[in-house]
């Protein structure tokens, strides 16, 4: 029996191959349908197959710019029914976007109705709106009726569709793309069609496009042109690599102005904001700056934007820069933003390729040679079929008797008037003399003319028409012979086409949107520097309720605290100042004085204020003092030595420096005064041990202080040995003990028992 897959007793549904190979060949075609008719655009005429087909069924709708509008559901819905067999949503979502100024430099489509803002808003329902072409989408499909392009059958071949369109002017840069296929992706900004017709015209005068030089062109083409406007701070030679290879990235601001409001007052006033930036999410991120004190110098944000761009800025102090404001927005907020270059595209409606300025301007031209030639052989044989048809009408006139004779007395008019001899002389009867040159149709008619003649209307019978197809075969023939001319000579045709697109740049050139400038960074001012110094005192209570009091108060004077609590923080400050906290979770977090609480209440909890967990406690708390270093250590005895500068974070989050896990928590965090460290046990014991035997870190779980058999570190500080170490006893008084030999020893010892009269709460302090 044979196991072959043509044996008619087994069926091809049955048949086993390997699932690696079955899901290989699967996939591959979907990655391939993915790259083909969705994701990439064709370089000829920038577009992918949805919005090709979209403009397509508008064309067939007559839709023109001049024209009225018609539902958007209705363009919708025939192009699902008849071409794009896919979600009617997603169709609708691609030809809107075509209709937005802001996502698209030259818009495709006239829309009437909420086509969606730059708020981000989305359209209205497709039976809400209503849509025609623009004159750009018109001179994408020009000659489409002149066999300028290929057509394919579409998806079930009850109707045909275009394969490309012959696209006047270069669409892919003009208006950008985007797209993610499989493995691979597209990203092309938009770009001022006067600088690309100026390249194409530079392409065409060149003729042999192969000779210029990438730098020339981008001398046309200088970098992208953005609906939104904004100013393209990428360098020069960057920009220039990215089209020379075809990926890169343009580093796009916000263009913004300074309004005198007198009085030494100002506000910033942001006019143009990055492409594809949404306006209401690019506020809500500036404010949220402005509560997380990432900005602290930004006071306020207002929206004014009415069809135009306005977004107002506040700064907190008028004695900052306006360039220090924006240069930090710049760095936290969607003000500067980067737009990434991959020119992915079908370079022939087939093959994938990531491709240069260069690449891409030479394949729209070759396309545009070929549509010229296409349209011209149309015409040609257009030209041709009349002049067979005049031929025609010229014989008949000449002959006019022995063919109205024929037509009247024959039984087949037709097939005698094919079969007559025409180079004989018959006599003429609309004529009173002869023409002395010969008709042009000697010898017998075709069956083309022969029809014309019959279909010709008796009240044509006059000499004055007559007169009118000499004329008119005189006039076909001279064109005829200036095609035939363009046909066969390559200058002319890039004449031709340098002539086409300089009417495209009068048509549709406008100036750039988008300008060039030099990122210059600036240095970001000290907080310090914008702040007015004035005394203030920090009040900090036991469960962690945190203001700033105007003025340095008596430390000793009773305040007002929340039922049940008490305070535990109480020191003097600046407004300059910044504030260290230092939490059990083993994180470091920064507080600005000058953005503390009022002193009038009860305060703000600290845990709002910064992301102090809540199962986290405050171990310490105390102004920031640089260049210093800070001693910490964890209940389980570990610690190391940090400077200062390393631990001041930026962010509500802090900065974590000392690790720990379990059980174990942060325990102390003690300011370097001296030579030597004293450490007590929860077990009594206290070790003494030079500070040069700890290792200085930015962050770890760090070292063991002192040993312990059962329990943990209860207290630890610094001390100079030849001042002697000092702790309150129990009656409050201060005990110095500078005989400390029988405590000394190597970090990591076990020590011995505290001296007498040591704190029962094992504690220094």
């Amino acid at each position: 029996m044979s196991d072959s897959p043509d044996d008619p007793k087994i069926e091809p549904r049955n048949l086993a191959e390997p699932l690696r190979r079955a899901i290989g060949d699967r996939y591959l075609t979907y990655a391939l349908s993915t790259i083909m008719h969705r994701a990439l655009p064709d370089v000829r005429d920038g577009l992918k197959p949805v919005h090709r087909r979209i403009l397509y069924v508008m064309s067939r709708l007559r839709l023109s710019p001049t024209g009225g509008f018609l539902k958007s559901a209705k363009i919708s819905g025939d192009t699902m029914g008849d071409f794009h067999p896919h979600g009617d949503s997603a169709i609708y979502d691609a030809m809107a976007r075509l209709a937005q100024d802001f996502n698209v430099r030259y818009p495709l489509v006239d829309g009437q109705g909420n086509f969606g803002n730059i708020d981000g808003d989305n359209p209205a329902a497709s039976r809400y709106t209503e849509a025609r072409m623009t004159v750009a989408a018109e001179a994408l499909l020009q000659g489409l009726d002149e066999n300028a392009v290929d057509f394919r059958d579409n998806y079930d071949g009850r109707l045909e569709e275009p394969i490309v369109l012959p696209a006047a002017f270069p669409n892919l840069l003009a208006n950008g793309s985007s797209g993610i296929a499989v493995g691979m992706a597209t990203n092309i900004p938009p770009h001022n069609i006067t600088e690309l017709c100026d390249a194409c015209i530079h392409l065409a005068k060149a003729e042999n496009s192969e000779r210029v030089r990438d730098d020339t062109l981008i001398e046309f083409v200088k970098g992208p042109d953005f609906p939104t406007g904004g100013t393209i701070v990428e360098p020069a030679d960057a920009i220039a690599e990215a089209y020379r290879t075809g990926r890169g990235g343009f580093r796009v601001r916000a263009k913004w102005e300074v309004e005198d409001l007198g009085r030494g007052q100002w506000q910033i006033v942001v006019t143009e904001i990055p492409y594809q930036v949404q306006k209401s999410r690019l506020i809500e991120k500036i404010a949220e700056t402005i509560q997380t004190k990432k900005v602290p110098i930004l006071g306020d944000i207002r929206d004014e934007s009415a069809e135009d761009i306005r977004i107002v800025l506040e700064p907190r102090s008028r004695n900052v820069e306006p360039e220090v404001l924006m240069n930090m927005l710049y760095r936290n907020s969607d003000l500067e933003s980067r737009f990434s270059l991959n020119m992915n595209v079908l370079i022939d409606g087939v093959t994938p390729k990531v491709a240069s300025l260069k690449e891409v301007l030479r394949a729209f031209m070759a396309h545009r040679q070929d549509v010229l030639l296409r349209r011209s052989q149309f015409r040609l044989d257009k030209i041709d079929h009349r002049l067979e048809v005049l031929e025609g009408f010229i014989t008949a006139f000449l002959n006019l008797d022995r063919v109205i004779d024929i037509i009247r007395y024959d039984d087949e008019p037709k097939a005698a008037l094919m079969r007559e001899d025409w180079s004989k002389d018959h006599k003429r009867a609309s004529s009173e003399k002869d023409y002395k040159t010969p008709a042009p149709g000697e010898g017998e008619l075709s069956e083309v003319q022969v029809d014309a003649i019959l279909n010709m209307r008796l009240r044509s019978l006059r000499r004055l028409e007559e007169l009118e197809l000499r004329n008119e075969f005189d006039e076909l023939t001279k064109e005829r012979a200036d095609l035939e001319d363009l046909l066969e000579n390559d200058s002319r045709q890039w004449k031709t086409i340098a002539d086409q697109l300089r009417d495209v740049k009068k048509t549709f050139g406008d100036a750039r949107r988008s300008d060039f400038a030099e990122a210059v960074e600036i240095e970001d001012v000290p907080l310090e520097a914008m702040i007015d110094r004035e005394p203030i005192t920090v009040v900090c209570s036991k469960m962690g309720w945190i203001r700033g009091m105007t003025g340095h108060i008596d430390l000793t004077r009773e305040l007002k605290f929340k039922d049940g609590d008490a305070p535990r923080f109480t020191f003097h400050a600046e407004t300059t100042d910044r504030l260290l906290v230092f939490g059990s979770n083993g994180r470091f977090y920064t507080l600005s004085a000058s953005n503390l609480p009022g002193g009038r209440g009860m305060g703000e909890p600290l845990r709002l204020i910064v992301d102090l967990p809540n199962e986290a406690e405050i171990v310490a708390l105390f102004i920031h003092r640089p260049g210093e270093k800070l001693l910490v250590a964890s209940s389980a005895g570990d610690g190391f030595v940090v400077a200062e500068d390393e631990i001041v974070a930026q962010t509500r989050a802090g900065k974590q420096a000392l690790n720990v896990k379990g059980d174990v928590r942060a325990l102390a965090c003690r300011a370097i005064d001296g030579d030597h460290v004293a450490t007590i046990g929860q077990n009594r014991k206290m070790l003494v041990f030079p500070l040069a035997e700890l290792p200085e870190m930015s962050r770890g779980k760090g070292v063991r202080l002192q040993k312990f058999k059962d329990g943990g570190l209860s207290d630890v500080r610094t001390f100079q040995m030849a001042d002697g170490l000092t702790w309150l006893d129990p009656a409050g008084r201060t005990r110095t003990v500078t005989e400390l030999e029988e405590w000394q020893g190597a970090r990591a010892a076990a020590g011995r028992m505290a001296p007498r009269g040591f704190p029962q709460d094992n504690t220094f302090t």
